[in-house]
């Protein structure tokens, strides 16, 4: 069964099998390569969306989208909290 509308299944299909043959290690390697790519590219469209932020603000923003704006909030309290 396709996963993917974008990429051909005969594509797919190869992806698949190299995945399943490849070492954990390896799976491991590439999963930590995406989420470091995700994490910049996210970091990025952040700051050209608000280029004022500071990196402190760019942070807490980075929290509030991808894991809630209470988590971010609570964050911005222990950091105001800590430098006091």
């Amino acid at each position: 069964m396709q996963q993917f509308i974008d990429t051909h299944p005969d594509a797919e299909n190869i992806q698949i099998s190299l995945i399943r043959k490849a070492t954990i290690a390896k799976r491991i390697s590439v999963t930590r390569s995406f989420s470091q790519r995700i994490i910049q590219l996210s970091r990025k469209a952040i700051m050209r969306a608000n280029p004022k932020l500071n990196e402190r603000e760019l942070i807490l923003t980075f929290i509030a989208y991808h894991y809630g704006s209470e988590l971010a909030n609570r964050l911005r309290e222990y950091i105001d909290r800590k430098t006091l």
